[in-house]
């Protein structure tokens, strides 16, 4: 017959991961929970812990709230969205025009993330129009982007080890 505390004590010297959740209080009560439930709650003993209900187990969490309005304009996100609101509110001046400046940047920088062809400085002012409900028109002369270009790491080849290596065929090797 095997004793139910020295099953838990094992377990604990065994989980060499959790030797820091070893010294947490509730550490040797998941323990006695998880040996009930490996044992599928049909053991007869006397837990040193309330241990985990069956029913407990088998209930769902409640769903998620996730936001059910759309993005007009997916590769812009959310977030740009949200700070062309804020350009809108912004008093008239110089911050403002930089700020719809770094704004449109921003733009053409995500545009070009999705649509690595290219993309007019025209589509993106009238993006920005209509994200703006026209409160900001600016035409290419009004306003000139950034010319946004992708930068390519070029990758070293990849070698096998049979390249690294000279070659051991003494048939090929030049005679002095």
């Amino acid at each position: 017959m095997v004793h139910a505390g020295g099953l838990c004590r094992r377990n604990s010297d065994l989980s060499g991961a959790l030797r820091g959740f070893a010294c947490m209080p509730d550490f040797k009560h998941k323990l006695w929970d998880h040996l009930a439930i490996m044992a599928d709650f049909k053991l007869d003993i006397d837990y040193p812990y309330e241990i985990v209900k069956k029913e407990s187990l088998e209930v769902k969490p409640d769903m998620l709230p996730y936001p059910h309005n759309g993005i007009r304009y997916r590769h812009y996100g959310r977030i740009l969205e949200n700070m062309i609101k804020k350009a809108v509110d912004y008093p008239e001046g110089e911050e403002k025009k930089q700020l719809i400046s770094l704004i449109a940047n921003h733009m053409k920088k995500c545009f070009l993330n999705w649509n690595k062809d290219g993309v007019e400085d025209q589509k993106i002012l009238d993006d920005l129009r209509d994200y703006s409900k026209g409160m900001i028109n600016l035409t290419p002369e009004d306003l000139h982007l950034n010319e946004q270009q992708r930068v390519y790491v070029p990758r070293r080849p990849q070698q096998n080890n049979n390249q690294r290596r000279p070659q051991q065929n003494n048939n090929q090797r030049k005679k002095y």
